[in-house]
């Protein structure tokens, strides 16, 4: 098999889950691992611009699209790894949720608590995907990647990867492309230990407990639903790019005075909910934008865009929107929290030939 370049390049709103974003100059479908590195080798000899696409879930493609070759990663499958039993290796374009429910179904745990998140597997390790008290980095065990710079496959230990909340060494570089990742996972069938308050009480379990891994799979996946986070055609609080801000982390020195400030706001007896992190103090970011003033489906400009009626994290498309609108939206929101709070909220997905 060889890559394969459609003679038309379609606009990237046929591939994103927002439905925005024009075209890219050219379009590369890799369905191996081997398409996948002669792709972007011959992208790279010809001096071309390069951006990958798994599941299009965590890109805001410009309305003017993308000045380059556009390569989708299609490669797909999962297989165990060596001669271990507790290590799935899934590639890299491997729908994500259907790799997580294919994992239940053969009663396999470990990854159920990140069920319903929606895109490929190769871009959880970029992004440290998690959710619900889990994140992959708990689980991964190493990636294979073509080094760009050194031309080269290789293997990238998990602890190569610099994970942190909701990053690694991978995101904001395009040196590497990740070809597949392996998991370490429970052959047993126990789910990870359950660590989210809101899941725990949706099971009646407490913090810590395991329990079957398709039990705790519906649990998440109904909540995830609840909140328009499991994608749905015809619910345009689906469609969006998942939480658009990530949580934001404050500074040990800082903590003192932001939450001073927070408090001066909203009153001395209401709650800040705050919790232990990596670098200082995590605050809720759909806290803040809420107590910014910003309800949920608050419009942004012409109502073409919005927040969701059913999660402020989530910017939407209500069907007609440009990017250009959903951005209007980002920094009304952004600039809301920053004047009200003094804290300045970040984008959590990958803003493509575009900024706010």
């Amino acid at each position: 098999m060889n890559p394969v370049e459609t003679p038309a390049p379609p606009r990237l709103a046929e591939y994103t889950t927002l439905r925005l974003g024009g075209p890219a100059r050219r379009f590369v479908r890799a369905t191996t691992s081997d398409d996948l590195v002669a792709a972007v080798r011959g992208a790279d000899a010809a001096g071309e611009r390069v951006l990958l696409l798994g599941g299009g879930s965590n890109l805001v493609v410009a309305d003017g699209g993308f000045p380059g070759t556009l390569i989708q990663v299609a490669n797909t499958g999962w297989t165990g790894a060596g001669d271990t039993d507790d290590v799935i290796e899934a590639a890299a374009g491997q729908e994500w949720d259907s790799f997580v429910a294919g994992l239940v179904e053969a009663g396999i745990g470990g990854l159920e608590c990140l069920s319903g998140i929606p895109g490929s597997v190769g871009a959880t390790p970029i992004q440290n995907v998690g959710a619900y008290g889990c994140e992959v980095a708990e689980s991964i065990v190493s990636i294979e990647l073509y080094d760009r710079v050194a031309r080269e496959v290789r293997t990238v230990k998990a602890d190569e990867l610099g994970f942190a909340y909701r990053t690694s060494a991978l995101k904001g570089t395009d040196s590497g492309v990740v070809l597949s990742v392996r998991f370490r996972v429970d052959p047993a069938g126990e789910s990870a230990p359950i660590r989210y308050a809101e899941l725990a009480r949706t099971l009646d379990v407490e913090i810590g407990a395991k329990v079957p891994t398709a039990a705790a799979r519906s649990a998440v996946l109904g909540l995830r639903r609840g909140k328009g986070m499991v994608l749905d055609a015809a619910d345009h609080d689906t469609w969006s790019a998942g939480s658009f801000f990530t949580n934001p982390i404050v500074p040990p020195s800082d903590v003192e005075a932001v939450l001073a400030r927070i408090t001066a706001v909203v009153g001395p007896d209401v709650a800040v909910p705050q919790y232990p992190a990596d670098g200082g103090v995590k605050l809720s970011a759909a806290w803040l934008i809420e107590r910014a003033g910003f309800a949920k489906g608050h419009p942004g400009p012409g109502g073409r865009a919005s927040l969701s009626t059913k999660h402020t994290l989530a910017l939407t498309n209500r069907g007609t929107a440009t990017t250009t609108d959903l951005l209007s939206l980002a920094r009304e929101v952004r600039d809301g929290v920053r004047d009200r709070f003094g804290v300045t909220l970040h984008p959590e997905p990958l803003l493509i030939a575009c900024s706010f």
